[in-house]
């Protein structure tokens, strides 16, 4: 096979194994023709196949930039396909480098090691990097086998991407060894591979016994939270017209009665901004709580945008409000906002266009995330995008968080498998806390997912649905919760004596020749 085909072929193994295509079994062997090309190319060539690979495993991937520029924000066509590929592009950079740094290093010594720790590095950068954007990193493809992804509550959805990376690494050292043409340098791989195996099975074990342990955890857990969940379907151009504000509120209330009857739950939730409008100031909200809050006694979580007077000014936040039966209420704003969806970056200094949600204008970002008290309950609430960055809820677990809430709306997805890709993301959430967490989508996936990563009640997409569940309320906090991203920067530290090692290495190399 030619090397563009090999590398080509890893890219297409890796779209199959995300979310959509769901063959997630492909993620384990998906980079060795990638890395096995690596060896076999300079670092310059390299970084160029890895590049191509990038560009068309993203593209595969995040094709739904187009429907939701199109469809809802309003751009051209063509203008929606150019900021496709610059984001894929800019995605695939990190696979370029990672690539030309596999090669360097390969030609030294086999990449078991070195290729997991660059790996996990450059997607805790990119996950930081220009605001971040985290989307659908390798250990999500596992998010529907909650046996493998335990080892998250260690070292969150890095450590599976690790695991992942290593498996691939394992698998092309052994595939190398078969064919008795090593790419790289002879050396003693044994231990090597030894190790790696150990790390595997050990990691296994691990999952295995706390996948366990956390069922038993939930099954006798002493405190639980009635849960109901409206998807109520709204249309996304339909739902900011002033005009179709009172259809919309109508939908929800009817959908909630309906859906409490005869069993009333602690809380309800509607989805992220499924109040049109500023509450305070909409006779409409006081409408919303007296049919529902006061005279049904439950509690009402849902997502508006929300005014707040600052100097003669105002300040809005796409925010969570929360009201309860005995007339308390407490708010929630979303702390990471969609770069050009929800603000525009610099936008007081430059001439810019609005942002896609044109209808709202620039959401400022919230600054605390503390939890919001419901009874028992303590909710972590993550607004849309905010589940793809696991330090948000992290902190709302370690501020006191026993339950976590992701309200969202998943229309601007439009019929693509951003929906599933965006759920996966989500699950990890979960287990990494082990928390409960219900999710109320707009036109869906609304579900519960539990401690231990399964998902319950997982509605279809663009249809009305009302789902209620008994949430577990655990109180332990995980090591991850603790400590945080302690394993991407161990990943990122070790990288630098590995490179001086390697460097002082390929000296020798060259000058015993």
């Amino acid at each position: 096979m030619q090397i563009p085909l090999i590398f080509l072929s890893s890219a297409l193994l890796l779209w199959l194994a995300s979310p959509g295509p769901g063959l997630s079994w492909c993620a384990w062997f998906a980079l060795v023709p990638l890395l096995w090309g690596c060896a076999t190319v300079t670092p310059k060539k390299a970084a160029r196949l890895g590049f191509m690979a990038g560009l068309c495993y993203y593209t595969l991937l995040i094709y739904w930039v187009v429907i939701s520029l199109g469809t809802y924000g309003h751009l051209p066509w063509w203008l929606c396909g150019i900021a496709l590929l610059l984001l894929c592009a800019y995605m695939a950079l990190y696979l370029a480098v990672f690539c030309a740094a596999c090669s360097w290093s390969m030609k030294i010594m086999p990449p078991i090691w070195s290729a997991p720790f660059l790996w996990v590095t450059f997607d805790f950068i990119r996950g930081r990097l220009f605001s971040g954007f985290p989307w659908q990193d390798l250990g999500y493809t596992q998010f529907k086998t909650p046996l493998l992804i335990q080892a998250s509550d260690l070292a969150g959805h890095h450590g599976i991407t690790f695991l992942i990376i290593l498996a691939n690494c394992l698998c092309l050292t052994l595939l190398a060894a078969w064919k008795k043409t090593p790419p790289w340098p002879q050396g003693k791989a044994l231990p090597h591979v030894l190790a790696a195996v150990l790390l595997l099975a050990a990691s296994l074990g691990y999952s295995m016994f706390r996948y366990k342990e956390i069922v038993i955890d939930v099954q006798a857990a002493p405190s639980s939270h009635t849960v109901t969940v409206i998807q109520a379907n709204i249309e996304q151009d339909q739902k900011w017209l002033p005009e179709k504000q009172r259809d919309a509120v109508e939908t929800y209330i009817n959908m909630t009665t309906q859906g409490v009857a005869g069993h009333p739950p602690d809380l309800v939730i509607w989805p992220e901004t499924a109040m049109p409008f500023h509450p305070p100031a909409s006779p409409l909200f006081p409408e919303i709580l007296a049919r529902t809050v006061f005279a049904g006694q439950y509690s009402l979580l849902a997502g508006a945008p929300y005014f707040q007077e600052r100097a003669g000014d105002f300040d809005l936040y796409n925010s969570g409000v929360l009201v309860r039966p005995d007339g308390g209420q407490a708010l929630y704003f979303k702390q990471h906002l969609v770069p050009f969806g929800e603000y525009v970056p610099l936008s007081d200094i430059l001439p810019l266009p609005g942002p896609v949600v044109e209808s709202v204008g620039n959401f400022k970002a919230g600054e605390k995330a503390e939890p919001l008290p419901d009874g028992k309950a303590r909710l972590g609430i993550l607004i849309c995008f905010e589940s793809i960055f696991p330090d948000l809820a992290r902190k709302e677990a370690a501020n006191g968080a026993n339950m976590l809430v992701n309200m969202t709306n998943d229309a601007w997805f439009g019929r693509s498998s951003a929906s599933i890709q965006h759920l996966a993301m989500v699950v990890l959430r979960a287990v990494e806390n082990r928390r409960s967490l219900a999710r109320a989508a707009n036109t869906g996936i609304s579900c519960f997912i539990d401690p231990a990563g399964h998902i319950s009640q997982e509605t279809p997409i663009f249809t009305e649905y009302a789902i209620t569940a008994s949430l577990k309320l655990l109180e332990d906090k995980t090591f991850f919760t603790r400590t945080g991203h302690l394993f991407p920067l161990l990943c990122l530290f070790t990288l630098i004596p590995l490179a001086i090692g390697l460097k002082k290495r390929a000296s020798g190399m060259k000058d015993k020749k």
